[in-house]
């Protein structure tokens, strides 16, 4: 198989820049927080790609309850400077 041309990398990567900035800036970082609370980045490299469920479980337990710790700490914060 011929290995593509460097017209044809380059050109795919300025399509791909394009499509990018396209995105507005709520779509893009809600599809990247989804993908960070839903774990997609826990695909193991050493295994072959195979993911370990106790690992992807682990990682949506803890990362959701950090989100919560953080939205608690801010409403503490919140009554504390008489916000609400």
């Amino acid at each position: 198989m011929p290995e593509p041309d460097r017209n044809q990398l380059e050109s795919k990567a300025i399509l791909d820049r394009v499509a990018r900035d396209q995105q507005g800036l709520l779509s893009s970082s809600m599809a990247r927080a989804s993908d960070h609370f839903s774990g997609k980045d826990a695909v193991g490299q050493a295994e072959g790609g195979s993911t370990d469920p106790v690992e992807l479980w682990g990682r949506r337990i803890g990362r959701s309850l950090s989100l919560i710790g953080v939205l608690a700490l801010g409403y503490m914060l919140g009554v504390q400077l008489k916000l609400w």
